[in-house]
């Protein structure tokens, strides 16, 4: 279902550095957003990701899957969604928002029709992406404690992934001139892998871009990330610069390369990263699905790590205070 590509294969910034560089405009964004390195509510409490991504565009009619995801834990879900150029179009954005809401889970909405743009042929570019958001606007605004945008998967691929940081910058800009202050969600070039490092070493630019600095970066970790150094001098570089970052999509293997999900796993609960794994089920290659035939009681190996296993989501997920008040455990902070 979803095309991968193997490549080749800290301190803290002071307190005082992160107030200056990262105090909060006068017209900042309400509900979800950036104070520091953290995922914050509206009412100040940190939100840590701790969930799975749904093939919802590929399979409209798996709507029991929010569910089931909710019952094993998860505090998020990534809906995969489409603009109509590949798949799709998505025009029930309205009832995915109130499937997440019913079962209490924060959505990270996805275009996915951008994957691999520059080298995808059929791929759509970011900016058809964001006429697709700025199309369903009306089931978008108002939304925005609930709601992630997630403005394009995997949005450029190993053909000049240079572009990323105008591309992506311009989005950003075209999206907030049009009204939505939501939390914005950017992944890396690369095939989402960033092996060539652009959104690492670009990423202030883009942050730049935002006039409200409410974007979070999203990481990608598949067989790029089969090493325990791999996975920690990239979240370090992203806590050396101060800058958000989840690890929207990984999973535990990948073709004939092995992820360090453990790694992954355990240095997100120690950084307080958020992250998503890939997929709940439907995959071409099951060897992703975390549930066969998207039946939970048919958990896989790796549905069974993910939602059960250490620093798992069983074991670490504290559900949206904008659901259920106050947490009874705070959840870590993003060191």
């Amino acid at each position: 279902m979803k095309r991968r590509l193997a490549a080749f294969s800290a301190a803290l910034l002071a307190i005082t550095a992160s107030i200056v560089v990262f105090a909060r405009p006068a017209d900042a964004a309400v509900g979800l957003h950036i104070e520091g390195r953290n995922i914050v509510e509206a009412n100040g409490q940190t939100f840590v990701m701790r969930g799975v991504n749904h093939p919802h565009v590929w399979y409209t009619g798996q709507t029991s899957s929010f569910a089931d995801i909710k019952a094993l834990g998860a505090n998020t879900v990534r809906v995969v969604l489409g603009t109509g150029k590949r798949w799709g179009p998505s025009t029930d954005v309205a009832d995915v928002i109130a499937l997440c809401k019913r079962n209490r889970m924060i959505c990270v909405l996805e275009v996915h029709d951008t994957t691999g743009y520059g080298e995808e042929g059929a791929a759509a570019s970011l900016d058809e992406a964001v006429d697709y958001w700025i199309s369903q606007k009306s089931a978008l605004v108002g939304q925005e404690s609930y709601v992630v945008v997630n403005i394009g998967n995997e949005p450029i691929g190993n053909t000049n992934p240079g572009q990323w940081t105008d591309a992506t910058a311009n989005a950003i800009r075209k999206l907030r001139s049009n009204g939505f202050q939501h939390l914005l969600m950017v992944d890396a070039p690369n095939w989402g892998q960033d092996w060539t490092n652009t959104m690492r070493d670009n990423a202030q630019t883009v942050w730049d871009a935002d006039s409200l600095r409410n974007t979070v970066f999203s990481i990608h970790m598949y067989s790029v990330y089969n090493s325990a150094s791999s996975i920690t001098s990239y979240l370090d570089a992203f806590a050396d610069k101060g800058l958000p970052l989840v690890v929207g999509e990984f999973g535990w293997r990948f073709n004939s390369g092995e992820v360090d999900h453990d790694t992954i796993l355990a240095e997100a609960q120690a950084r307080g990263i958020g992250y998503l794994g890939w997929s709940w089920s439907g995959n071409t290659d099951p060897i992703l699905d975390m549930a066969l035939n998207f039946d939970p009681n048919q958990l896989t190996t790796w549905g069974q790590r993910i939602f059960n296993g250490a620093n798992g989501i069983r074991a670490t997920s504290r559900e949206a205070t904008v659901f259920a008040g106050t947490p009874t455990t705070p959840p870590p902070t993003a060191t």
